[in-house]
């Protein structure tokens, strides 16, 4: 309706001067036919002819009376049939359009029903000026008919106009924002189900801007729905097993402590080192489930060697992979106050990797410069997708069949003991991470 309404206040502004326009066109018509009608007359002998003919003549003219001025007389060229006895207004015909025709066009529509128009202009010689009697009530109803056309003309475009209008808002605007509502209606009633997901948009508008804005949120709240499902179902699966492992690891510690009688001396050698990891992993299955309610177990900090840390982590996680070289490059008497269950699995979880991302070749190192470890290995380097989620579970992992776990756990035992977890660097000469210690007394 705006846009109908529009083209027809365009087509009202417009209509006064074509109407102006179309009255000069008339008065000049008649103008012409006067003048056509006085040379008739003239070509007649001594300009006499009977008053049939000049009744005629001024019939087909469309005239009442024609005369012409000159040197202060009226010499009347075609008499009118009847005096002309009504209202007239007289009117200086010219061919350039003024302020003062718009508003005579205006003022025919409203003047009386019997008034007479009386037109000067130029005559058929210099000096002289022809003067035509014309019945105004021609004029108004020409207009009038000139207005009807233009007003069902303006209806038919503005109809049409304002339908292209309608239909390009419904195709443009309409159906990309009822698209985008029941998108967003459809996430609020059933965030898990996605039956009206919005496909992205090559529209480069505020509106496809919006949609493609939508799309991806719609894909991240997917993504984070799938992966709150897995996490659900590994919580449900730990739960199971973790009864049983715990009963498990309980008789693997029986059996350890009745080979703490036994005189081989390798195996009392061996003995503490295992009696240790029988302890870490009865504790570990202990805060499975702690960890699966987004909680992470309580630090015990206290102060320890981290030589000897680095050194238990890494035979730990290097178990499986003999062809790698380990280098412990912590000073022996460096110590540090942490808890030492996080510390080493955090340290045999970067161990562990960095190993696996090496495919049992190549190098790893741990140092120490008085503030933070530092785990070092000469593999191919993080891709680009594992960093931009390297802490995130289920999508830091650069192996097909892994979790993405191990880092986002170890970055939170570290911080648990009000440490850090940080990539260090990575490229294709190696890659590095830096576990940030707590502040305390630390002796390097």
């Amino acid at each position: 309706m705006i846009a109908i309404a529009s083209v027809l206040v365009v087509e009202a502004l417009i209509f006064v001067p074509s109407a102006t326009n179309f009255r000069n066109s008339w008065l000049k018509d008649q103008i012409e036919a006067g003048r056509l009608a006085a040379l008739a007359l003239e070509a007649a002998p001594s300009r006499m002819v009977s008053e049939e003919l000049e009744q005629d003549l001024l019939e087909s003219a469309m005239v009442l009376a024609v005369a012409e001025l000159y040197d202060e007389r009226r010499d009347m060229i075609l008499n009118p049939g009847e005096e002309i006895c009504c209202t007239r207004k007289i009117v200086l015909y010219d061919e350039s359009l003024d302020f003062s025709e718009v508003s005579d066009t205006l003022a025919t529509f409203f003047a009386p029903r019997d008034r007479f128009l009386v037109i000067r202009a130029a005559g058929s010689r210099p000096g002289r000026v022809i003067e035509i009697v014309v019945d105004e009530a021609g004029l108004r109803g020409e207009l009038e008919d000139y207005g009807r056309n233009i007003l069902v003309l303006s209806l038919i475009i503005s109809v049409f106009t304002g339908g292209l209008i309608y239909l390009m808002l419904v195709m443009t605007v309409v159906r990309p924002i009822r698209r985008v509502t029941q998108s967003v209606e459809q996430i609020r009633d059933e965030p898990g189900s996605w039956k009206r997901r919005l496909s992205p948009t090559p529209r480069a508008d505020e509106i496809g801007r919006a949609q493609n804005a939508l799309s991806d949120m719609e894909e991240a709240v997917s993504n984070a729905f799938r992966q709150q499902e897995r996490l659900a179902q590994l919580g449900e699966a730990v739960a199971k097993i973790n009864h049983d492992l715990r009963n498990s690891l309980a008789t693997a510690q029986l059996v350890s402590d009745s080979l703490s009688r036994s005189e081989d001396p390798r195996v009392a050698k061996s003995l503490p080192r295992l009696e240790r990891a029988l302890e870490r992993a009865i504790n570990l299955a202990s805060d499975t489930l702690k960890y699966g309610r987004s909680s992470v177990p309580d630090s015990n900090i206290q102060k320890v060697r981290l030589f000897d840390i680095a050194e238990e982590a890494a035979a730990e996680a290097l178990a499986a992979h003999g062809e790698v070289t380990f280098s412990n490059e912590v000073d022996l008497q460096a110590e540090a106050d942490v808890d030492p269950d996080h510390l080493h699995r955090i340290c045999a979880n970067l161990i562990r990797n960095a190993a696996e991302a090496m495919e049992g070749q190549g190098a790893i190192s741990i140092g120490f410069d008085g503030a933070a470890l530092s785990v070092a290995d000469t593999g191919p380097g993080l891709p680009e997708q594992a960093r931009a989620n390297l802490f995130k579970p289920f999508a830091g992992s650069t192996r097909r069949d892994g979790t993405g776990l191990g880092l986002a756990l170890s970055r939170d035992l570290a911080r648990a003991m009000g440490g850090d977890l940080d990539l260090g660097e990575t490229g294709a000469s190696g890659t590095r991470f830096v576990i940030v210690l707590p502040k305390g007394d630390q002796d390097a």
